[in-house]
């Protein structure tokens, strides 16, 4: 279905890989980038579930904007188990305006695709999203 604000189609493969992240626990992280060729979301990169959060923030470019779900494993200060999906709207200051444009437009959309997300980030370099950020926005 696309979405009326910038004409982009999710492809059913970022719903199918969001899901096995979220139930199956199957990818540690997945990294969606828009094809503007074919006005449509796909799934870039897929992160193992033995990948590290190192391996994820390489997994974003330097100089493009990208959409990234992180399954976030924590403890609570009681000792608790927990887990949170950060959704990452990855937009460098060094990407192309027309991207970011692109990006912006499409999240909210995108995102309504993705049911589960639990905490949301906006990062336009990596110490918006070290993992200390996201531990203080998780808990």
């Amino acid at each position: 279905m696309a979405n009326a604000a910038s004409g982009m189609v999710v492809h059913d493969d970022c719903e199918l890989k969001f899901l096995e992240l979220k139930a199956k626990r199957t990818y540690h992280f997945i990294v969606f980038k828009i094809e503007e060729k074919h006005k449509q979301v796909i799934v870039e990169k897929l992160g193992e579930p033995t990948d590290r959060y190192e391996a994820f923030t390489s997994s974003l470019p330097a100089d493009e904007c990208r959409y990234a779900v992180y399954d976030f494993d924590f403890v609570t200060d009681e000792n608790c188990q927990k887990s949170r999906i950060i959704f990452i709207a990855w937009s460098p200051d060094t990407s192309k305006v027309r991207s970011k444009m692109v990006y912006a437009s499409s999240k909210d959309r995108f995102k309504r695709e993705l049911n589960g997300i639990q905490v949301e980030l906006q990062a336009t370099d990596p110490t918006e999203m070290g993992l200390d950020v996201i531990r203080s926005r998780a808990t």
